[in-house]
């Protein structure tokens, strides 16, 4: 069963997706594009601390007009959530590749290589299951079998991101493109890991897509 869900923004402007309209996944957005969905969010999960992803301003507005709202992070976003104005006694700094119990879902958080430290989350609703991760090299050794939906970074065309690179070099100017390749995953990757784990029912959809020259 596909689970209810609302992509609010995914990709280098801005990232936040709404589960079953109580579950945040990354707040990268301003508070007004999640302004509709405020009223009946009870967990954030987030990723890791880059702008797009973590946007101090929003977190601090949700932790204040929301008293019962709760944070879910890995260690490296613990001191981050409390400098951005979150209640320690509201974060919960999770392990990695341990499941938590929320009520509302169950979720397991799994390492993933980017610049900084980051993680994707796996999270079982009561009627479906979600994989949802973003700004990764690859998704090696990390398996999630039938889920209902995965939400997946498809960030380049291998082809042609290369292309963009060779014609930079020529150009003499320095190619960003070189980094999107160590820090973000393919869309070949990203079918290729998709094939193995999907099941017959399974959905998909392809986030942060780098829409770069």
């Amino acid at each position: 069963m596909i689970p209810r869900y609302n992509i609010i923004s995914t990709g280098s402007q801005g990232n936040a997706v709404v589960l079953d309209k109580q579950i945040l996944i990354d707040c990268g957005v301003a508070y007004r594009a999640l302004k509709p969905f405020v009223p009946g969010l009870k967990l954030v999960l987030l990723t890791h601390i880059h702008g797009d992803h973590f946007k101090k301003t929003t977190i601090k507005r949700l932790a204040d007009e929301r008293p019962t709202l709760r944070f879910a992070c890995c260690s490296w976003l613990g001191p981050p959530l409390v400098a951005a104005g979150v209640p320690p006694e509201r974060i919960n700094v999770l392990r990695c590749g341990v499941m938590y119990r929320y009520g509302i879902c169950d979720c397991i958080p799994f390492e993933v290589k980017h610049n900084v430290p980051n993680c994707g989350w796996k999270v079982w609703l009561p009627q479906a299951k979600v994989f949802y991760c973003t700004d990764m090299n690859n998704l090696n050794g990390i398996f999630a079998p039938s889920y209902d939906l995965y939400m997946v970074e498809a960030n380049y065309i291998d082809e042609d991101i290369k292309a963009r690179i060779d014609s930079k070099k020529v150009e003499g100017a320095f190619a960003y493109e070189r980094q999107v390749l160590q820090n973000h995953m393919s869309k070949q990757k990203a079918d290729n890991w998709l094939y193995a784990n999907m099941g017959p029912q399974s959905a998909y959809i392809y986030m942060h897509q780098h829409q770069g020259d």
